[in-house]
């Protein structure tokens, strides 16, 4: 009876990680769950090539990407794939939301400036921000069925303000989808969790200090089947004179949002959200974006001040 007993348990879930660079970012996906060691690379491999077909679809360094097609025929439609529409919508809503402080034709203005270039950095000039702002206007969009057309010549799409929270929610609605209950997926800034961990005690995931080497955390929270998406000004910048020019832009004057704060972190439901959020609360500053969060009763946020102190808002 004993030995039937031992060789009838169910064998213990396995650990399998998986990590790739997508999106410009390092990415990884850490199932806690799985049946076993082959199962578990077949689910994290699923997860890699879901993160390169949506690059393929939002980057705007691939020619052939649905983002790269609309922002190269500006004046026709362009067939695209129905998440490029899911997406474009969702970002549309946020940008009516926030009166225009965050728009995902905000491409005309962000191709303009290189963050990736650090040893001998440029700011463009004051004439040609302004020319490149006349074209950023999200109802300028136009989606019908299936195609996307920017009714103006010198619109440009970038949805870095929310696609990866898009894509995180499709990746973990693919491994719910398979059964899994405990994993992790990181993409860059976004963190998402699935359920908790197998032992049924919350997932740990550290706030990274700005300005700090990578993998240093500010503090450290709970999450238990939550998404947790910081934007802040220490991502991507460079300096100039001793000034410092960030990744987050206003669509009022196409430079570097200047709001008093460092880093916003959003916790919510659902990635996508996160990602929309911390960016515009980024932008909005502490008082404005803690009035935006009265209609969010569910997502709590932690903000870091430039001045390095912190305050959390319904956390």
């Amino acid at each position: 009876m004993l030995l039937l007993g031992i060789t009838g348990c169910k064998p213990l879930p396995v650990q399998v990680s998986a990590t790739g660079f997508y999106f410009d970012t390092f990415i990884s996906v850490t199932i806690y769950d799985a049946e076993n060691e082959e199962r578990g690379n077949e689910l994290s491999e699923g997860c890699m090539s879901l993160a390169e077909h949506y690059e393929n679809l939002y980057s705007k360094s691939i020619p052939t990407s649905d983002i790269s097609r609309i922002n190269a025929h500006p004046g026709e439609y362009v067939t695209v794939d129905p998440d490029t529409i899911t997406l474009l919508q969702t970002a549309c809503e946020y940008a009516s939301l926030s009166d225009g402080a965050i728009d995902p034709s905000i491409g005309a203005v962000s191709s303009l400036w290189d963050f990736h270039e650090t040893t001998d950095p440029s700011i463009p000039p004051d004439d040609v921000l302004s020319e490149a702002l006349t074209h950023v206007d999200y109802r300028k969009i136009s989606i019908k069925d299936q195609q996307v057309m920017l009714t103006e010549k010198g619109m440009a799409l970038d949805l870095g303000f929310i696609a990866k929270g898009y894509i995180a929610d499709r990746i973990k609605e693919y491994l719910s989808g398979e059964g899994v209950k405990s994993a992790i997926i990181s993409l860059g800034g976004n963190i998402l969790a699935i359920g908790e961990k197998p032992d049924g005690s919350p997932f740990h995931v550290g706030i990274q200090k700005p300005f700090a080497d990578t993998g240093t955390a500010l503090l450290t929270i709970e999450d238990s089947d939550r998404s947790v998406v910081s934007s802040g000004n220490y991502e991507r910048y460079f300096e100039v004179d001793g000034v410092l020019y960030h990744h987050i832009l206003s669509t009022e004057n196409g430079y570097p949002v200047n709001s008093g704060l460092s880093q916003v972190t959003i916790l919510s439901d659902d990635s996508v959200t996160g990602d929309a959020l911390s960016t515009l609360c980024f932008i909005l500053g502490y008082e404005k974006a803690t009035t935006l969060l009265e209609n969010y009763p569910d997502v709590q946020a932690i903000f870091v001040l430039d001045d390095g102190s912190v305050v959390s808002y319904n956390y």
